[in-house]
């Protein structure tokens, strides 16, 4: 047993903890987001993206580089697995994964300038991208908004080397 979580990389620390906050019951319901496959994964992506901000505003050396790599790997990876075992076939997920792809730099791009964003701005990129039970949107998107606005102050907190090493434990109550 102690072997196998030698094995465990830093990136797999950081998606398992990125997983755990994108399947928080908050999202689920008290903002009432449909649990969906598509919801979970641009959860995951918007959570990523604010890391990949913060570890972007250090130097750019070889080990940021390299984690941003084997983080995008590892999670479209898993994408592509989840997708598999779904029972997606090999075209549906080669088509799925390129759109996925077109969407996690969408997310990222709108995630760099979401500080600067109005709230209309940033009610439009939920409503975009995360999908809701009800007709509430915009009270559960203020909920969204608040928090996302936290879960960035937390990750501009963080260090480039706590994220590297898939520290995140990000707490909102």
């Amino acid at each position: 047993m102690m072997n196998s979580l030698k094995n465990i990389s830093h990136e797999d620390i950081l998606y398992n903890n990125i997983l755990l906050l994108s399947r928080n019951k908050f999202f689920y319901t008290k903002i009432n987001l449909s649990d969906t496959f598509q919801n979970r994964i641009h959860l995951i992506f918007m959570h990523l993206s604010f890391l990949f901000i913060k570890v972007k505003q250090t130097k750019q050396t070889y080990t940021y580089k390299s984690f941003y790599q084997k983080m995008f790997d590892l999670i479209f990876k898993n994408i592509e697995l989840n997708m598999r075992e779904i029972g997606y076939g090999d075209v549906q997920v080669n088509k799925n994964m390129k759109l996925l792809v077109r969407t996690f730099y969408n997310i990222l791009l709108n995630c760099e300038n979401f500080k600067r964003k109005s709230q209309n701005s940033k009610n439009i990129f939920f409503s975009d991208y995360l999908d809701q039970k009800d007709n509430q949107k915009e009270a559960h998107n203020m909920a969204l908004i608040k928090y996302f606005d936290a879960y960035q102050a937390f990750c501009l907190d963080l260090s480039s080397d706590s994220v590297l090493k898939g520290v995140l434990n990000f707490n909102y109550k």
